[in-house]
This record gives C-alpha cells, structure tokens and sequence, in this order.
C-alpha cells in the first residue's frame, strides 16, 4: 500500500472517529450557547439539556488489554430554550460530571486484573456499572440544585465537581496499555 493510500485512510478514520457534532472534554474549553445545535424537546420544560458521552474502545489478547476513553458532548443533541449565565453553567456542570465519570471509569480499568476468558464480559460490567452511577449523579445533581434554580446548591456542586476533577487528575489520561 503507497503512503498515499496509507494517508488517506489515516485521514478517514480521524474524520470518522472525530465527528463535527462532538467536543472533546476539557478543561481549559467550556461551552457556549453557540454549542447547543439541536431543538428542544416540545415535551420538555426543561432550559436546556446537554448530551454527553462516554465511550470507551478495548481490545485484548493473550498478552494483555488495551482501550481508550472518550469524554464528549454531542452538539446536535443538546438544546436551549433559557439562555441564561447560571443555566449555562448549570449544563456545564453535567459536561463536568461525565468528565469525573469517564475518569473513574479509567481509574477502574488500570485496576482491572486482565483474564482472557472473562475480559470482553468483565470490561463491559465496569462499563455498565459506572455508567449507572454515573446516570444516578447526573440526576441527583439536577433535583438537588432544582436545575440551578437553588443557587446554594447549586454553588455546593459546583465546589464538589472541581472538587472530584482535582482528585480525579491522576486519571484523566485515558490511555492505557497493558
């Protein structure tokens, strides 16, 4: 195959695996109204609602695992109807708590003891528990804080998700061989 070709293919799946509707998390980029391309819910009473995503790719052999996370919030399935500064941040809150979710998942795979015969079952099972919790938190945040209408509570989670990125940091690099 020509460098060429190689190259193409390279581009391909870059583009592929990086879709123009999702933003990587980080934290030196936070959202914006601009961010939110999609309709809101006509059933919904809610300001606004942000997608995110937690993915995570692994492949195994005799020799070990290896797998990658990924962190993102999908621009084209997240709304606004009420744009304001503190429902912005509010959104930005759940961004930041699938963040903390996708690190706790990468704290909970470098813990993995790798066996072949059970490895494609046992990944999905963190996978699937962490996702749940992590499901739990985002709802509680939003019933604890009223949907960042209860401005102390609000300011309390705000304090407890830097909180857990801070503590999370060693986990924030989602790639891991092993």
């Amino acid at each position: 195959m020509s460098k060429a070709v190689i190259s193409l293919l390279l581009l391909w799946v870059t583009v592929i695996q990086q879709p123009n509707n999702l933003i990587p998390w980080s934290a030196s980029r936070k959202l914006t109204w601009s961010d939110f391309k999609g309709e809101p819910d006509p059933h919904s009473s809610n300001a606004a609602l942000t997608s995110s995503n937690i993915n995570i790719e692994f492949g195994y052999d005799e020799k070990g695992f290896t797998y990658s996370i990924k962190c993102s919030f999908d621009k084209n399935r997240s709304w606004v109807r009420i744009k304001n500064n503190d429902v912005l941040v509010h959104e930005q809150g759940h961004f930041d708590i699938a963040e903390i979710y996708a690190r706790k998942l990468n704290k909970l795979m470098r813990s993995y003891r790798f066996n072949i015969k059970t490895a494609s079952q046992d990944i999905n099972q963190l996978y699937e528990n962490a996702m749940k919790q992590h499901r739990q938190t985002q709802l509680l945040y939003d019933q604890e804080t009223d949907y960042s209408r209860n401005k102390p509570k609000q300011e309390e989670w705000l304090k407890k998700i830097t909180s857990d990125l801070t503590i999370l940091e060693p986990f924030a690099n989602y790639q891991q061989a092993q």
